[in-house]
Formats: C-alpha cells, structure tokens, sequence
C-alpha cells in the first residue's frame, strides 16, 4: 500500500475497498494497480498495489511477496529479501521494530509495463487457461479487457480441480458451416449434492459452427425431451436458422419415442453414438470436463459450499461462451453467434462478497441501504448479478453491486473472511 499516486505505472481508480490496520484503524483505497523499482538485481514489479491517501508510509506485504514466489529470512536484525530464482535483491536492517526499505521508483519504464492484474482476470474469468487469455487481448476478441502478462504457473485451485488422463490421438472431423447445422449435447450427474434449485443434472448443447452453449438443469434425466424443445425453440428464434442435425449418446433419455418422433417431424437428423464410444460425442464430452472443472476451481477458490454447483457450471458457461476457442477463428463463440464483440468490463470473482443496493422503496430512512452477499454469476434474463442473499439465503438479482472481490464468506464462523496480511515498513518513494 501507498500513499503515492505518482509512483503507479498502472492504476484502476475503480477500485476502492476499506482496510484494517494493524492499530484497528479504518482506511480506505482510492485505487489499485502497479508500481516499478530499482533493486540491485534490476527493475522489479510491485503488483496489486493499494492507493491509500491516508497512509504516512508505503507498506510491503510479506503475505504477497511469499504467494508470488519471493523469499524473506528475517535473522541478526536484518531481512533477506531473494527473488523466485533466488537472487538477493536486498538486505533491509531494523530500525525501530521495523524494516525500512530504499527503493527507487522506475518511472522511466513505466511506458512499458501493461496491466499486471493477470491472476485477477485468471479468476473472473473461472480459472480459463492463462495462455487463452493472454490471446484473447491480443486478438482485441472482447471489449475492455486489459493486457495481461503470461504466466506458466498454476494456482492452487487449478492445481486441484483440473487434474485429467491424456488426451486421445486427435482426429480430423466434419464441421459444420452454418449456424445449427449440427449441435452436440450430452448431459452431466447425477451430482449427489442437489443445488439450490434442487437439480441433480445438467445438459449442455453446444452449435458446431460457432461453439455457442447453452446450459440447462433437471432434476431428473426424464426432462431431457421437454428441455431440448426449449432449446430449439430459443437457439432457433436467436440465429434465424433451423437445426438439421443434433448428436448425442446412445442414453436412454435420448432415444425415447417421443424424442425420435419429434426429430422425425421437425426433420432433424438425430446422430447417435456407437455403445460405449464416448470418443463419437467428443465435443461434448471435452467440453462437460471444462465446465466442470472451471467450476470446481470456483467453488474451491472461496470454499463455497457443494450446493452451489449449479451457479458455477452456470457462471462457466457463460464464461466458455465469451473466451476463445480454438474451433472459431479469432471470434468468441458469442461474437459469432450474435455478430457483436463481449465485454469484460462487467466481470468479477466468483463467490466474492458483495454488497446489492436496497432501493429506497424497500427500506426506511433507519434500515441498511445494502444487503450482504455472495456473488454467483450474471443473470440470463436481466443485465444484473445474481447475488446469494446471507440473511435470507435466497437469490436476488441486482445491479447496483459493491464487490469485494478478495474476500470470501466463512460458513463456520458465519463472518467475512478477509485473509491474513503482513506487512512492513518501505518509505515513501
């Protein structure tokens, strides 16, 4: 943290979030981003750098520089500070319990450095690979997304969620060269949590064209038939084009009568896969991985509880649906099924606490104007956030949203869980 505008070459004046000091003092950000320095070892950066008015010295925090790989030994009075290939980049005495640092600030460079939040937009973008990512600014495939810096680490949530077999020996295959000339399908559960809304499954359709998806959430597997006219209905209405070929496993809820009667009037060219050969629905069955493992990444980051799988596999579709792929070239699938760039500008971390506005209408003059909650993705109906309300544990849909997005929400003790900080003293530079 620091007190010293001056001294960012980065910095998002949006983001203003209240700190507690060590004293018990309140504090407030007026900004984050990043600053430049000259150790001995060359120009260093400093990331996620607080702009706080009210401070008297610029704070360095021990927590941060651990988590991104950095070395501190604190003995005979003095601090050791290596970088991650550990090379000594200072050696700080104590003075008046506390270690004062003599960094030059880099304004030179400052030219040269782009926007640094990348593990920031790693996690509102639910754990997409980094190297996609990086792609997607480059392409210029969404609006107001920053430049981010590559990255070949992972972290600890996509150390965990997303370990997987090999992948088989690729084949080329058809692709289709118009909207819903074929769609992939294939249904995921039973979960043994049921989610809020009480579902055990999910189904996914995926256009073959554009690599547009649609997520929708059953109870049971016998709704399949009643979700899939849903589906037409509204991919047909959206794209002006009728679907020719749909292709789905040999699963029972696939091949009722019904369903084979309704492709035979609509004339649908219903594509099954040999018994046995998942490989034959490998679109699908790659693209039910992703979104399950992006979304147990989510849950896992902020130690959300089970019954929130839906709202992560929701918020994951809807990320899938704005991040490249590498079926389309150079558009995100909503690009090329809508005809318009996304924007980014809207995204935040899943199940971060936020704050909803209440409306004046709903509320006395005495009564608090915010309600506390959990962030669980985009509405699909409305230009809002779908917020986990903690007083009454129900879902509301509001606009006007505060986030913080470091925090997360302790479900055994009930309170905002903030992290752990430790920090010590670095002039003002």
């Amino acid at each position: 943290m620091t007190n010293d505008s001056s001294i960012f070459s980065k910095l998002d004046s949006s983001i203003k979030v209240p700190i507690r000091m060590g004293n018990e003092a309140m504090v407030k950000s007026t900004g984050k981003g990043t600053i430049v320095v000259q150790t001995k070892k060359g120009t260093k950066y400093i990331n996620d750098v607080l702009l706080v008015p009210d401070l008297n010295e610029s704070l360095l925090s021990v927590a941060q520089m651990v988590r991104n790989g950095y070395s501190l030994v604190f003995e005979n009075n003095h601090c050791t500070i290596m970088d991650p290939e550990k090379k000594e980049i200072a050696n700080v005495p104590m003075e008046n319990k506390s270690f004062a640092l003599k960094w030059d600030s880099a304004a030179e460079g400052a030219h040269a450095i782009h926007s640094n939040d990348t593990w920031l937009w790693h996690r509102r973008y639910g754990h997409f690979n980094m190297r996609a990512l990086c792609e997607l600014h480059k392409k210029n495939m969404v609006r107001d997304f920053p430049s981010i810096s590559l990255s070949n680490d992972l972290c600890e949530p996509c150390k965990l969620g997303k370990q997987h077999r090999l992948p088989f020996p690729k084949e080329e295959v058809w692709r289709a060269s118009e909207k819903l000339q074929l769609v992939h399908t294939n249904i995921c559960g039973p979960h043994i949590t049921l989610s809020l809304g009480g579902n055990k499954y999910f189904i996914l359709f995926i256009d073959d064209f554009t690599r547009m998806k649609w997520g929708y959430f059953m109870k049971e597997k016998s709704e399949v038939f009643k979700v899939f006219k849903k589906f037409k209905a509204l991919a047909e209405v959206q794209s002006g084009c009728k679907l020719q070929k749909l292709r789905s496993d040999r699963g029972k809820e696939y091949t009722s009568t019904e369903f084979d009667f309704f492709c035979e009037d609509e004339g649908i060219e219903h594509q099954l896969t040999v018994g046995y050969t998942p490989q034959q629905n490998g679109v699908s069955e790659r693209k039910n991985r992703t979104v399950m493992e992006m979304a147990r990444c989510m849950l896992m980051e902020k130690n959300l509880p089970k019954k929130f799988w839906a709202e992560a596999v929701r918020t994951t579709v809807y990320l899938l649906n704005r991040l490249l792929t590498k079926a389309v070239q150079d558009k995100t699938p909503v690009e090329a099924w809508f005809g318009r760039k996304p924007s980014a500008k809207h995204l935040r971390v899943f199940g971060s606490i936020c704050y909803a506005h209440i409306p004046a209408q709903k509320r006395s003059k005495l009564d608090a104007k915010a309600d506390r909650g959990i962030f669980l993705g985009y509405d699909s109906q409305a230009k809002g956030y779908r917020i986990f309300n903690l007083d009454t544990e129900k879902i509301m849909i509001s606009r006007d949203v505060e986030f913080n997005e470091d925090a997360s929400w302790n479900w055994d003790e009930e309170n905002v869980e903030k992290g752990t900080m430790c920090w010590f003293l670095i002039p003002t530079m």
